[in-house]
């Protein structure tokens, strides 16, 4: 199998963090957002190549590829930004067997082997959530095969999110649904990869509808923190090796090696990178980068980048890489 990951946005919901870092290279418990979704890939075991869509910041996205993953990997820039159908039609010169498409914006509990048993032209995964209105959703029939997919419906005629995780066995009527896509008008100005599923349906194809045990967002601030302390509380989290009597450690936590921790009280759900420093201060629900300093400071719900200087703030902060925030005491 090939796998398809089109990661050329901007990350536009997470800057100022995103000016410098690709949003899927973010950290949450301490481990890239990609990292999780290439872990599953290397457990299913039959991947023979990656093709990375790029785009913002490509140069970073190609050199983590090469030098984090074990799959054969190939690049293809993304200049044009027109929807996700226009992505995915970049990688074609390299597909030529079944594909996995994957929006590497969200963190997934799913069984991907399933693809190995399944006998279907494709399979979408999807998770049930209450406030469907934000979503696109699918629509299965009684055989459990998607009909449909009605994007943010004001009725609730589906539950079932669609969460961009998908396996296209026939990627030959895959392409000729992308090529039907990219004819038509442009969608509120993009082409979706969505219309390219529903030509493959139109035209007898069964893509079968499979439900997630859990699905966690990393595509903005909020819900990157929110995912930082679902994955410390499945079994992420790491305390520090040892802690200094002034320091007190709330359960979860994340606590990189090489982090000093003076006179402070860290937790819950905070996770700290490599040679940071905290001292005099309270953090709760924050994630902080490598080589960051904080002094002073009360926060909760805050990122903090990489390198970063934040002294005597109390409250909630977002401060990119290299910045300082200080204020008077």
């Amino acid at each position: 199998m090939k796998v398809i990951i089109p990661l050329a946005g901007k990350g536009t919901r997470l800057r100022p963090h995103t000016h410098i870092t690709p949003k899927p290279m973010l950290k949450i418990a301490g481990k890239p957002v990609i990292d999780y979704v290439m872990d599953d890939l290397e457990r299913l075991g039959t991947i023979e190549q990656v093709i990375y869509i790029t785009g913002h910041l490509k140069e970073k996205v190609e050199d983590y590829a090469r030098t984090h993953f074990p799959f054969d990997s190939k690049f293809i820039e993304q200049k044009v930004q027109d929807g996700t159908a226009g992505a995915v039609a970049l990688a074609r010169p390299y597909v030529d067997q079944p594909v996995f498409i994957i929006f590497v914006d969200t963190i997934f509990d799913a069984d991907l082997s399933v693809v190995k048993r399944s006998d279907a032209d494709g399979i979408i995964w999807v998770k049930t959530v209450e406030d469907y209105q934000r979503f696109g959703v699918v629509v299965s029939d009684k055989d459990g095969n998607m009909t449909k997919i009605v994007e943010k419906p004001s009725t609730p005629i589906s539950k079932r999110a669609n969460i961009g995780l998908y396996y296209i066995k026939n990627w030959k009527l895959l392409y000729e649904g992308i090529d039907w896509t990219l004819k038509q008008p442009k969608n509120k100005g993009e082409y979706y990869l969505t219309d390219a599923f529903q030509y493959m349906i139109d035209h007898g194809a069964k893509i079968q509808v499979v439900d997630v045990a859990g699905w966690y967002d990393a595509g903005e601030t909020g819900t990157l923190l929110e995912t930082n302390r679902t994955m410390l509380e499945k079994g992420r989290s790491r305390r520090p090796s040892s802690i200094p009597a002034d320091v007190h450690v709330v359960e979860p936590v994340y606590v990189e090696d090489g982090v000093t921790l003076k006179a402070s009280t860290i937790g819950p759900n905070v996770s700290i990178g490599a040679g940071s420093t905290i001292e005099g201060s309270t953090l709760r629900d924050t994630i902080v980068g490598t080589g960051a300093k904080i002094s002073g400071a009360t926060l909760n719900g805050s990122l903090i980048g990489d390198a970063a200087v934040v002294d005597g703030v109390r409250g909630q902060v977002n401060v990119s890489d290299h910045s300082v925030v200080r204020v008077e005491r």
